[in-house]
């Protein structure tokens, strides 16, 4: 039995063209989750175009997530057949806990976001439905232009205008403006081309994605009041979803945006979370030497019966190499230390507990019994056998690599042992989660990663690698000099003195003449 479709990185077209919108039958429902605060007079408008959609009303709830400081009122108007308002907890707020609490109460099989500021054309959900009949780890982007707001148009002209289907004829094309996004559509061939980088113009204006993705993924982050979209589209692509641009999604959105209207302050604000958490942002992780809440590269060593000496050379050499935004899992049997009392000279876990013993104190080595399937949320894994001590720049290379050809896998062979090769491997974690999603009962995830993704063997010296009695130590930290760091030596001094006693001779004797 064959699995899941197997999309190449981004290229969502090997799935064909989706079926033609009012020629086909949905099953799926849909949850669509409003967030909305201030929004009175606009709500009403976007449930008019939510209450006149094509989808069918028995498969499409609305879900308004009250985030006022006053509850909301009545809402006039023509409203969705199934619609549901729930009043935030107390305590809570902003934009990114909405749409949480939406989603927790979703009841759909895809939920929907969309602002509640937007007009939607008839066709809107439809449009992003049909492609979730196509493959359940899709997210849709929905086609959004900025109209003039309700200052310049009367709301009773925009509900007109939605009554008798005719938004189209609102506003001419060119009156308005498109979302930034856009422009990646047009470079990317609506993102098929976009590979790696697609998550990119996830913007949370109008969404759709499967329920079971979106809670795998660890939902909306709650902790973000701006900038959640883009940091959910991130673990999203960690989890292997493909990211569709679908231009048939139309909507209207009324007025200008936040970021249209504020963008430096937006940026400003957004970027020290984003750090955190987005590890391929690369420019806002320019420090040397800094971790991070979400790491680039999770390097995994296992003990196995290995000794204290061969692991913490491994382990030390890769806490020294760049980048430094890394963390070091050291898999072991660790339960099995006891406390009680031993021979400490000759306990048969002495390599163990000098293990644990010599990494006590750094935060960014973590003990496990053992690993999970993937590194998520990190983008990359490193298996490295314990014994072999990359070099520096190994770890970055092998990233930089992995980055320009869109691979999802490296195995690195080391040595031959018998009819096994020892080896180390770097795994793409959106590349090792998109092939457990797509296997059949007798698929190997290797081979899944190496179709969609790309995979390739090669050596180890070419990288770097070496045993860890011939590797070159970390170098040793520099022992400030005694005294002001700043303070001049003599040395500089004297030479100093002579530069200025020459320019000055240079000076006097022309005057002299």
């Amino acid at each position: 039995m064959q699995g899941k479709p197997r999309i190449p990185l981004n290229d969502y077209g090997v799935l064909g063209p989706p079926p033609r919108l009012g020629e086909w039958r949905p099953t799926l429902a849909v949850s669509v989750v409003i967030p909305a605060y201030r929004a009175e007079a606009t709500l009403p408008l976007t449930l008019a175009s939510l209450a006149h959609q094509s989808y069918p009303a028995h498969l499409l709830e609305v879900i308004v997530v009250d985030d006022g400081d006053e509850p909301l009122g009545p809402l006039p108007g023509p409203v969705p057949e199934r619609l549901r308002v729930i009043r935030r907890p107390p305590g809570t707020w902003g934009k990114a806990n909405a749409c949480a609490i939406g989603a927790e109460a979703a009841d759909g099989d895809v939920v929907h976001f969309v602002d509640a500021d937007l007009v939607l054309f008839p066709e809107h959900i439809e449009a992003h439905m049909r492609w979730h009949h196509l493959a359940d780890y899709l997210v849709v982007l929905g086609r959004v232009r900025f109209t003039p707001g309700l200052d310049e148009t009367p709301a009773g002209e925009v509900l007109a205008a939605i009554e008798a289907g005719a938004l189209a004829k609102l506003y001419a094309e060119e009156d308005t403006v498109p979302q930034w996004t856009e422009r990646h559509w047009d470079e990317s061939a609506d993102l098929r081309t976009a590979g790696l980088r697609a998550f990119h113009v996830t913007v949370g204006a109008t969404t759709s994605l499967p329920a079971e993705l979106l809670r795998t993924a660890g939902g909306v982050d709650r902790a973000l009041v701006l900038g959640e979209d883009t940091e959910l589209g991130y673990r999203l692509a960690q989890q292997g979803a493909v990211f569709v641009a679908e231009r048939a999604a139309r909507c209207w959105h009324l007025g200008p945006s936040t970021v249209m209207r504020r963008e430096r302050e937006v940026k400003r604000h957004n970027w020290p979370y984003l750090a955190e958490r987005v590890p391929t942002f690369r420019w806002l992780r320019r420090h040397p030497a800094r971790s991070h809440l979400v790491p680039y590269v999770e390097v995994v060593v296992p003990v196995g019966n290995a000794s204290f000496e061969a692991v913490r050379a491994t382990v030390d050499g890769v806490l020294a190499a760049r980048p430094a935004d890394l963390t070091v899992t050291i898999a072991g049997p660790w339960g099995r230390l006891r406390d009680g009392r031993r021979d400490p000279l000759a306990d048969p876990d002495l390599d163990l507990r000098l293990i644990r013993a010599c990494y006590a104190g750094e935060a960014r080595v973590a003990f496990q019994e053992s690993v999970p399937g993937s590194a998520f949320p990190a983008p990359f894994r490193l298996h490295c056998p314990p014994g072999w001590v990359p070099a520096r720049h190994t770890v970055a290379s092998l990233i930089k690599h992995a980055d320009r050809h869109g691979l999802g896998l490296i195995c690195v062979a080391l040595e031959e042992r018998g009819a096994r090769i020892v080896h180390a491997r770097l795994e793409r974690t959106a590349a090792v989660n998109r092939a457990r999603r797509c296997a059949g009962p007798h698929d190997r995830i290797d081979d899944l990663v190496h179709e969609m993704f790309g995979s390739v063997w090669t050596a180890g010296e070419t990288w770097g690698f070496t045993r860890a009695g011939a590797a070159v130590p970390p170098p040793r930290a520099r022992r400030p000099r005694r005294g002001r760091r700043d303070a001049p030596t003599g040395g500089a001094l004297r030479r100093t003195t002579t530069r200025l006693r020459r320019r000055l001779r240079a000076l006097v004797r022309p005057a002299a003449r």
